[in-house]
């Protein structure tokens, strides 16, 4: 895997915000095919690059023949967990999830792609903390390759998601390096705002 420089006209993140406090002006980045910039590594592999979307990966794997349905039925379970308690998936800093099937041929396979505030490694760690903590699987247990032991083994598990990991080319967004809690918190600002509003008319 090669590496390769930014080009000397690209804005760092850094400089990007402080050109625009707002958080309003729109950028895109287009990524390099290895996934970075310049190689630097984390605990586990090559950092990824924290882009105007922040931080995210899509994994795309084949799944456990006759385990659709299974991976459906889970995708209602995060749905009912959610509506019955909003934090559950807090500690991952999550801004959106979306999972897909899709067949190849004979063969159907899973997406995950998931758009967050912490780094790469730390996502999987704080997932693998997470479900062990509630004694909870998850859906990766329906993927061909996927490690038995990996509630004790979270190497494993972020090994295969990396293994697994398919780097975005281009990432676009309307309110660049915002994280999730700034976006409540402007949410909150803003319905805060309006009460106050609705109260002196």
């Amino acid at each position: 895997m090669g590496t390769q420089a930014a080009p000397k006209n690209r804005p760092t993140e850094l400089q990007a915000v402080a050109q625009d406090k707002t958080g309003t002006k729109p950028r895109a980045m287009a990524i390099p095919k290895e996934g970075y910039f310049h190689l630097e590594n984390g605990r586990y592999g090559p950092l990824y690059p924290r882009t105007p979307a922040c931080h995210g990966f899509t994994i795309i794997a084949k799944i456990i023949p006759g385990r659709e349905d299974v991976i459906r039925s889970y995708g209602k379970k995060i749905e009912e967990t959610i509506a019955g308690l909003p934090e559950a998936l807090e500690v991952l800093k999550l801004h959106y999830l979306r999972w897909v099937l899709f067949d190849i041929g004979n063969d159907t396979y899973f997406m995950y792609q998931g758009i967050f505030d912490t780094d790469f490694d730390k996502y999987t760690e704080d997932a693998v903390a997470l479900f062990s903590k509630y004694g909870l699987n998850t859906v990766f247990e329906n993927l061909e390759g996927f490690p038995k032991d990996w509630k004790t083994n979270a190497p494993a598990f972020v090994k295969f998601v990396r293994e697994h990991q398919r780097p975005s080319f281009l990432e676009y967004a309307e309110y660049p390096y915002v994280s999730a809690d700034e976006v409540k918190k402007a949410l909150k600002l803003k319905a805060a705002f309006s009460g106050m509003l609705d109260l002196m008319q």
